[in-house]
């Protein structure tokens, strides 16, 4: 009996982390559609699972971005491969939105839907631009670390790891302690992506049961032009950057990034997901700690593809059911202000629903108006969110793959095998 026990735990963890996890998601939809809100009792380890992800992203974030930028060696470098993180960053979210936008014009899903029907829901108002570039710097490091206030972890690991690097041989020491501290927080996620299968099925199978794909029966046109441009955007789009651009194999991209896409997928959030995302980059996709390091805990917090699409789409789709007749200029303000209110979205399940009161209304809707779509979007809102957020994931491997080549921190050798022999040694 304890053989057999023995046997099958040696068959589990021999088995790669991504079919695990595919495995729950399936299984998860089918506990989920037969239990039904049962399934709510157990969402307690999906909670868990998302807990433990949370437990080690603001030390993961703040210890590998300063032992990336030590490990740069030369400060002028973090300049270049900032300015050219923030506008490939800003350049693929444009284009996300281009894409949703296009399709919303061609496919019109909101021709003839009546929202009569609908319960308004809360808004809450879009930060200011203004206001969150200030909240970059902190006032205390100490404190922001304590918050996860992501963008002024960043500032201020960026700021101490060049401080590193300029005091030089006098502040070795502190640089071997962030070396071996990033060591340590890779180790630990390891851990806690063993338990990422359980954690799956239990979101997964709590989704199905409580809201279930059959929310999205009463707004088939909007919920298919969502994942048709979602879809399109993380095929087309960066498979053409990895072949076109970058000279890689798509296939091998999408293989590297599945783990990190297929966890985005059942956690709804780009921040919660970090950690793995991190660990593919590194050893799936040959992107050194360099720029992993900088370039990914960035890009969770201001790279919302997946989320500019979906806003872009909504207002797009409010303005046919009011009635409102676009124009190219239009089309053009809702494309750059869905650009900038993605940067303000949080990296959390359902934020974006909350942030298209801005783009609404430079199209002209009353915030009445504004209320009854989000009113009538949010049943269905968590799996195209779950959708999105994969997009979101995917967009920022991609972004680090090409900054990492264009900087000369990338393993082509590692990104050749998909990092297969490193994971099952990990596994």
């Amino acid at each position: 009996m304890a053989g057999s026990s023995t046997t099958v735990t040696q068959k589990w963890f021999a088995t790669p982390l991504w079919k695990r996890i595919v495995l729950a998601l399936i299984l998860g939809v089918i506990v989920g559609a037969f239990w039904g809100e049962g399934a709510q009792s157990i969402r307690w380890i999906g909670d868990l699972f998302i807990r433990l992800i949370q437990m080690v992203v603001v030390p993961l974030i703040f210890i590998t971005i300063v032992a990336g930028i030590v490990a740069m060696g030369d400060p002028q470098k973090l300049g270049s491969l900032g300015i050219k993180t923030l506008a490939i960053y800003m350049g693929t979210t444009l284009v996300a939105i281009i894409v949703g936008l296009t399709l919303a014009a061609i496919i019109q899903p909101g021709v003839g839907v009546d929202l009569s029907a609908a319960t308004p829901g809360e808004l809450q108002a879009p930060i200011p631009i203004g206001e969150r570039m200030m909240s970059i710097v902190p006032t205390n490091p100490v404190a922001a670390l304590a918050e996860g206030n992501v963008l002024a972890i960043i500032f201020f690991a960026v700021i101490f790891g060049m401080g590193i690097l300029v005091v030089g041989k006098n502040a070795q020491p502190m640089a071997d302690i962030m070396d071996a501290g990033a060591e340590v927080m890779l180790k630990l996620t390891h851990w806690v992506m063993e338990f990422a299968p359980f954690g799956v099925f239990a979101l997964i199978a709590w989704v199905a049961g409580t809201q279930g794909v059959a929310a999205l029966l009463d707004v088939v046109a909007l919920a298919a032009t969502v994942i048709l441009a979602l879809v399109f955007h993380t095929v087309v789009v960066h498979s053409s950057i990895m072949k076109f651009v970058l000279g890689l194999s798509p296939v091998k991209f999408f293989k590297g990034a599945k783990n990190a896409m297929l966890v985005a997928f059942s956690t709804s959030s780009s921040m919660a997901t970090l950690p793995v995302t991190l660990t593919a980059a590194e050893e799936n996709l040959g992107i050194r700690p360099a720029v992993a390091s900088t370039v990914l805990p960035l890009g969770a917090t201001i790279n919302m593809d997946g989320s500019a699409i979906y806003v872009g789409v909504v207002s797009v789709f409010a303005a046919q059911v009011f009635g409102v007749d676009l124009s190219l200029i239009d089309y053009l303000l809702v494309a750059a202000t869905t650009t900038m209110v993605s940067i303000g979205t949080a990296a959390v399940p359902g934020a974006s629903v909350f942030l298209m009161a801005a783009v609404m209304g430079t199209i002209g809707l009353s915030p009445e108006q504004i209320a009854v779509v989000v009113g009538f979007v949010l049943p269905f809102d968590r799996p195209l969110d779950m959708l999105r957020t994969s997009v979101n994931i995917t967009g920022d491997l991609s972004v680090a793959t090409t900054v990492a080549n264009w900087e000369n921190e990338f393993d082509r050798e590692v990104f050749d095998s998909t990092g297969k022999s490193r994971q099952r040694s990990e596994i």
